[in-house]
């Protein structure tokens, strides 16, 4: 019974402790005054974790405001420098390494470009080793420092995948396009990334963690219900239901690229026919391209291939336009708008926000069109109620999206660091981190 107690009385210190915390991230800078009403804790225990987070450096003074006939109150907020975040973008172009403090500041970045097809897992899992090593080099950063390593892939991830070393289990990566089959993806970066055992992994989808950025931090802000959709080389969405600090919130990663938009269509890359991607993917634009006699450099690949099909689209004011180039994006841009009105009137999402390198670069020309289309195949009422835009993050969304994995299991602890023996718990995503601090009572 006393160690129930015990462990009880630590329970609810840390959930007093993400309390102020996650409130201070997303709403800060707040004083103490305003922290209690937002928090629903006593002026007292406000006190006790402000002087603990404080004295660990995890909070800092931002200046004062002027009160109603009192003394000037002291704003807090999160301190940047309390930690240290890694976001990795595993794309279809390259992949991307970024290193973080705790305002997402990005303080050093690597690429590891990809060639075409080169998914070799061996390949895959050294560019992350070296652009882990190179990032933390570059900003003289101690590792010991790292809060947590976020890695945004392409695929399904199953969480508690096979036993690894000392009886862990991991995140197993399954990407069908990619050629990965039950990929034991955590477990071979745990063998060959070299930071501190204590620091997690957090492996995700890289639409869904695209989708965590721009609820986070851009154009998902403030929706009660949301779609992001990446369209790059290949094509995926995410839906995301409920505020930053709803309980209720769900995040849910969407094979969309491989619901259908045309019968008997062109042989998607999964192998399945008529599939979105197979039509509105960057390396599918590179083939139709190619099929309708577009010029192409040698050996181009999908980025210089998509500029040139919109360079020969819209040529500007001298030149002419292929019509051969507009149509094929016409096309584009409305099985694009099919099966965004698919997601209208299965999730009745308040904001669609399109992203992915591919989108955009597409967006800014087919956007009109695309919501044109959508509106012509979604349902009319819940069409009305619902808002396509570009995303607000650009290029680096999902790497910004990757390093709030760890950021939000850094949170919903309260602020403690992880311990030795972190790596055998399963990863969680940033949904489930949020959540869990709703189980924990709180005084």
């Amino acid at each position: 019974m006393a160690e129930r107690n015990r462990r009880t009385v630590r329970d609810l210190r840390r959930g007093n402790r993400a309390r102020v915390l996650q409130r201070l991230y997303f709403d800060g800078p707040l004083s103490r005054q305003e922290l209690g009403p937002v928090t629903g804790l006593s002026s007292g225990s406000i006190s006790n974790v402000v002087a603990e987070l404080s004295a660990e450096g995890l909070l800092e003074e931002a200046g004062v405001v002027d009160s109603d006939g009192g003394r000037p109150r002291t704003l807090l907020r999160v301190a940047p420098d309390g930690g240290l975040l890694v976001g990795i973008d595993i794309g279809e172009t390259r992949v991307r390494v970024e290193l973080f403090d705790l305002s997402l500041t990005e303080l050093a970045r690597t690429e590891r470009l990809l060639a075409q097809h080169g998914y070799d897992v061996e390949r895959i899992v050294a560019h992350v080793r070296t652009g882990v090593a190179d990032v933390l080099r570059d900003a003289g950063a101690d590792p010991r420092r790292l809060l947590g390593i976020g890695i945004g892939v392409p695929g399904i991830i199953e969480r508690d995948g096979p036993e690894g070393p000392a009886g862990t289990r991991g995140a197993v990566v399954h990407g069908q396009t990619i050629g990965w089959r039950a990929v034991p993806f955590e477990q071979l970066l745990r063998e060959a990334v070299d930071v501190p055992p204590e620091v997690p992994l957090f492996i995700d989808n890289g639409a869904k963690t695209l989708g965590q950025a721009e609820m986070w931090f851009g154009g998902g802000r403030g929706a009660g219900a949301a779609a992001i959709a990446l369209i790059g080389s290949g094509v995926g969405a995410c839906v995301d239901h409920g505020d930053i600090l709803d309980e209720d919130r769900t995040s849910l990663a969407l094979e969309w690229g491989h619901t259908t938009v045309q019968l008997r269509g062109r042989r998607c890359r999964c192998g399945s026919i008529g599939c979105l991607e197979a039509y509105a993917g960057a390396e599918a634009l590179r083939e139709r391209w190619r099929e309708a006699g577009g010029p192409l450099p040698e050996g181009a690949d999908d980025e210089t291939a998509l500029a040139a099909l919109l360079a020969a689209a819209y040529p500007g004011r001298r030149g002419t336009p292929d019509p051969v180039a507009l149509a094929l994006l016409d096309e584009t841009a409305e099985c694009l708008g099919a099966a965004l009105a698919d997601l209208v009137n299965l999730f009745l999402p308040e904001r669609i926000l399109i992203g992915g390198w591919a989108g955009l670069l597409l967006g800014p020309r087919l956007l009109p069109e695309i919501r044109r289309y959508a509106n012509e195949y979604a349902l009319s009422h819940a069409a009305a109620r619902t808002t396509i835009e570009m995303g607000r993050l650009g290029p680096d969304a999902v790497t910004v999206g990757a390093a709030t994995l760890p950021l939000a299991d850094f949170l919903t602890r309260g602020g403690s660091r992880p311990e030795a023996g972190g790596p055998g718990t399963p990863p969680r995503t940033a949904f489930e981190a949020v959540r869990e601090r709703h189980r924990t009572p709180v005084n």
